[in-house]
């Protein structure tokens, strides 16, 4: 295989389902990692959660980078290029280091046995390839799915974090919360600080931290935030050996540079993840503030502007999409919304479209022509009943281009509920004449 292209074409061939093939479990990962001899020779953090994990890992990044670490950090999905899961000091790396990488692992992969690995799990042990052959300082592992069977966990996190716990893929990981929570817990480790960033943590959550023996930290009882629309001030409580409480502050922080209420509670998560390792990993002042503010973050409600201006936001859960209206309501007037959706089937569409009822005047339904996309039909279903023309396209460059030739100047274009949505929509502005 000569090109990056011909290595994702093969990654997609060892899994019948390709790039949306999942089978949760660390043995396959496991016994290819042992092949290949990886050790860890730095700090790892590790991110979990239903919502927010991209944003919280580019906070780390960029405050640890601006620090004068080597970071290495993997995220997923991309939107348009799979270079942008495996970052070193906050760039996508080059096709070269990932089909070297690719070529050792498949290697490894024959050699334990002609080991059946899904397209995720192939990628993570390159990107850890990829970041041992940088020599990084600091390694930041996104998980891909729940937690406790997800393949980035076969790592040993010096720290880990989960962010929001919300219902989603509910056919892996559980009907409800408590479910969901539990997963989501099996990043945290026996003495190792656990950073929950979850308003109302999942009683499972608790439990599990409590029975394993991880430091448990969570967002408001060890540490939080209060500010107002200008700037913002993080705290941290920690009881000292003599019983008395002490308590940290860094205050005066500027909002941070993505948009949304919600981002505060990302960001504390980070602060309080580094503040955990600060022996390890000690950053000052100016790189927190930088880091804070110079971060943007691709489809994270993200505002291109122009007449009309076009928000992409890849939120595809209620809660999510919650998120995103309350942010929309911030924004100002505008005369209307033109809301261009596309979604996997596997979804709950119905839930995730709930949040926008009254605050859209068109609705452009897109098909996603990819493994589990839902027909624009069955969006159309879900979102009749919630105000708004409806109208469905064969895909999400037609309704991006309608949505546009119907819009005003004082209107507005949404562009939501997948990361496959948020990519055509970016697609086709990169043609824009």
């Amino acid at each position: 295989m000569n090109s990056l292209t011909d290595w994702l074409f093969h990654l997609e061939s060892l899994h019948p389902k390709g790039q949306a093939g999942i089978e949760l479990g660390l043995d396959r990962v496991a016994r290819v990692k042992a092949e290949l001899g990886q050790t860890q020779g730095c700090p790892v953090i590790m991110v979990g959660g239903t919502n927010g994990k991209g944003s919280t890992c580019a906070y780390l990044e960029h405050i640890l980078s601006y620090a004068g670490y080597r970071t290495g950090c993997y995220t997923s999905p991309h939107l348009l290029a799979y270079n942008e899961r495996v970052r070193i000091d906050r760039q996508a790396v080059a096709d070269s280091p990932l089909c070297e990488a690719f070529s050792r692992v498949e290697a490894a992969r024959l050699a334990a046995g002609d080991v059946a690995l899904t397209y995720f799990e192939f990628g993570t042990l390159a990107a850890w390839e990829v970041f041992a052959a940088a020599n990084v300082d600091v390694v930041i592992l996104e998980v891909g799915l729940g937690g406790r069977l997800d393949a980035v966990n076969v790592y040993e996190p010096d720290v880990s974090v989960v962010t929001g716990i919300a219902l989603d893929h509910t056919d892996w990981l559980g009907a409800d919360r408590e479910s969901i929570g539990r997963e989501k817990a099996g990043i945290f480790r026996a003495g190792k600080p656990a950073i929950c960033a979850d308003a109302e943590a999942p009683q499972s959550l608790l439990d599990h931290a409590a029975t394993l023996g991880a430091n448990l930290k969570l967002i408001g009882r060890d540490f939080g935030y209060f500010g107002d629309k200008t700037q913002w001030t993080w705290w941290s409580r920690k009881e000292a050996a003599t019983g008395d409480t002490a308590v940290t502050r860094r205050g005066g922080l500027a909002n941070p540079g993505l948009r949304g209420t919600q981002q505060l509670a990302n960001a504390s998560a980070a602060l309080a993840a580094l503040d955990s390792i600060k022996a390890q990993l000690p950053v000052d002042m100016q790189s927190i503030r930088r880091g804070l503010i110079e971060l943007e973050l691709p489809g994270r409600f993200q505002i291109v502007p122009g007449k009309p201006p076009v928000v992409l936001d890849v939120a595809h859960n209620p809660q999510a999409v919650g998120v995103l209206a309350a942010n929309l309501g911030d924004m100002g007037f505008y005369a209307n919304t033109h809301a261009v959706v596309g979604m996997l089937a596997d979804k709950d569409i119905v839930g995730a479209l709930a949040p926008l009822q009254g605050r859209i005047a068109h609705w452009y339904c897109a098909t996603l022509d990819v493994p589990r996309g839902a027909r624009a039909e069955t969006l159309a279903a879900a979102a009749g009943p919630l105000g708004g023309e409806v109208g469905c396209f064969a895909d999400v460059a037609s309704a991006f281009t309608a949505a546009r030739k119907a819009a005003g100047e004082n209107d507005r274009i949404l562009a939501f509920g997948s990361f496959y949505t948020v990519a055509a929509v970016m697609r086709a502005l990169k043609e824009r004449p």
